[in-house]
């Protein structure tokens, strides 16, 4: 079937069934979701040998390491999986909530209240994860889903989406709400894109490329989710003590994501004391270093490898163990270089200076501001959300992760007792 016509068969179908999570009720979403989590932890055996599969293919095909991290599922991952689904089910429910209410001096009583966008396209890189993260979340602010990954976790992510199908199927919700997008062929990501009147939102996941693409080509309404060249910028007033394992675990807890540092900014009075241990830290880490003139020397004379930094390096976003380090005489100097090179995702300080934070914090146009804490806490999970269907760092509708409010629109609703325009 040509895509176009496929991609408009298969929002029909999310549409038509999404009615039945609109007359669903709380207590409904709730079980699917639970279904969902069980269905999946029973299924450990069937994903992994799925996973394995699309990670045979990775590595003939030479795939980055980084890439094959955020495709391999392990029984962690998918426990985690399953664990993120009930965590999203013990939220308060998105929906019908009142935003707003006022009675007009004509007598009309106005309302607005939350209620889902409808059909959500979601496109995606790598990640199995995000199949089940996404519709976990669409599923309980009510709305379906269009769930296009890459060809490269193909098998998995057909694998995931036939058992939350399956779960669903024991439910009063249709398993037509979710459908899985043929990744076989690119142009089912255009025609997904250009779906506008089928579809009612698209989201992109994955690398600066992907995202460009979507937001660029897409006549659908977009939100737009973020690369992350994430910085941590360690403060005169820091306790170098907290500074070393923020600034390890911002890099190398999982380089492969988003939230990881890209880029350590420290305050020259407190080099010399804090940057020998940090940078042997991160070499025994095996971090890749790019330095500035003033960091190499540092590293020269206590015997560490390091390359001097290019002006690429600064707005790499590496998702790898490889960091830019480079010294800055104050705190504006750090923000002017985060202001420079980041994409307005996720900044730390480390300080012992309220000034200086709320300082960093008010110059700091981004996404998420972390003081005295990694950069890896930019995560919906981590910040009570259940799971994140991305991490919008645009400045319209969401911005930050984004879990079941941010799936939300509003719908006003006016009530009268017999009120006409003059």
């Amino acid at each position: 079937m040509e895509a176009t016509a496929m991609i408009a068969e298969l929002a029909d179908k999310a549409r038509l069934a999404a009615r039945t999570l609109i007359a669903a009720s709380d207590a409904d979403r709730v079980e699917a979701l639970n279904r969902i989590a069980d269905e999946i932890s029973a299924s450990e055996v069937e994903i992994l040998a799925a996973n394995a599969k699309d990670m045979e293919n990775a590595v003939a095909s030479s795939m980055a390491e980084s890439m094959q991290d955020r495709l391999l599922l392990t029984a962690q991952r998918i426990h985690g999986m399953a664990d993120g689904a009930k965590s999203v089910s013990k939220l308060q429910s998105p929906l019908g909530k009142t935003i707003r209410e006022s009675t007009l001096e004509n007598g009309l009583h106005l309302k607005q209240i939350s209620v889902p966008f409808g059909v959500v396209g979601m496109v995606y890189e790598a990640r199995p994860n995000v199949t089940v993260d996404a519709a976990v979340i669409l599923l309980m602010s009510g709305n379906a889903a269009l769930l296009r990954g890459s060809s490269s976790a193909a098998n998995s992510n057909q694998v995931l989406v036939t058992i939350m199908r399956r779960a669903l199927a024991k439910t009063n919700i249709s398993p037509d709400v979710l459908q899985l997008v043929p990744s076989d062929d690119r142009s089912t990501v255009t025609a997904l894109l250009h779906a506008r009147g089928k579809v009612d939102l698209v989201i992109p996941r994955g690398s600066a490329a992907l995202i460009r693409t979507v937001v660029d080509d897409s006549t659908v309404p977009t939100i737009e989710t973020g690369a992350g060249v994430c910085h941590v910028y360690v403060d005169a007033d820091a306790d170098l003590q907290k500074a070393l394992p923020i600034v390890l675990n911002s890099k190398v807890h999982r380089p492969s994501v988003c939230n990881a540092a890209e880029t350590l900014l420290v305050h020259e009075s407190v080099a010399e004391k804090f940057l020998p241990g940090a940078l042997l830290a991160l070499r025994d880490a095996r971090v890749k270093l790019n330095v500035d003139s003033q960091v190499a020397k540092i590293a020269k004379a206590n015997g560490i490898e390091t390359n001097l930094a290019n002006e690429a390096n600064w707005s790499t976003e590496y998702n790898s163990l490889e960091m830019n380090v480079a010294i800055v005489p104050n705190l504006l100097a750090a923000s002017d270089h985060i202001a420079k090179y980041g994409t307005k995702h996720t900044e730390a300080i480390v300080t012992e200076s309220q000034a200086n934070a709320a300082k960093f914090v008010a110059l700091s146009d981004c996404a998420a501001v972390m003081v005295n804490a990694s950069t890896r806490f930019t995560d919906g999970e981590q910040m009570g959300f259940g799971a994140e269907i991305g991490i919008s760092n645009q400045k319209l509708h969401a911005r930050g992760p984004m879990g079941l409010e941010q799936m939300t629109t509003t719908t006003w609703i006016v009530t009268g007792s017999g009120q006409i325009r003059a």
